[in-house]
């Protein structure tokens, strides 16, 4: 990962982090990267001071702090700031609610999940959604068994 500062061409400053520098230049290449203050999405990268790590004891090294970032206007501190395009933002909205629409609509099993799924598929008991955990050993040997299952949408906020 790596964090860049940035900066619109309204002079508004602010950080947000990356893959790598291409992944940064082929989100700014497509307009994915905005302002959080002005939704500008004519932004550059601002001078910052390289975090470096040398062999010898930070403590030996002398104490430089690097210059800050300003801050965004107070207006714009809660403003979102996802680098989202407006079909992205669409896409993670159906996202939600097909996952919200079967959780609301299927049996939560649990840890039961590989078992329960097993049950239905070999007419042990009656069909019926549900949804559950399964470790990746589980879900191969589902998919080994012909047993269809789908993994729960997850979203990218949801890991942070």
């Amino acid at each position: 990962m790596i964090r860049y500062a940035l900066a619109c061409d309204r002079k508004h400053q602010f950080e947000a982090w990356f893959n790598n520098s291409a992944d940064y230049d082929k989100q700014a290449k497509r307009g994915l990267v905005s302002c959080p203050v002005c939704d500008s999405t004519k932004v550059d990268k601002a001078i910052m001071a390289p975090a470096i790590s040398t062999a010898r004891k930070r403590s030996a090294a002398p104490s430089v702090a690097p210059e800050p970032v300003a801050s965004p206007a107070p207006q714009a501190i809660n403003a979102p700031v996802a680098m989202l395009s407006p079909q992205e933002t669409e896409f993670r909205a159906k996202l939600r609610e097909l996952r919200d629409h079967l959780t609301k609509n299927a049996d939560n099993v649990g840890r039961e999940f590989p078992e329960e799924a097993r049950k239905m598929h070999y007419g042990d008991i009656e069909h019926r959604s549900i949804y559950g955990e399964a470790s990746a050993d589980d879900a191969k040997k589902l998919l080994d068994e012909g047993i269809e299952f789908h993994p729960l949408p997850v979203l990218p906020e949801e890991k942070n």
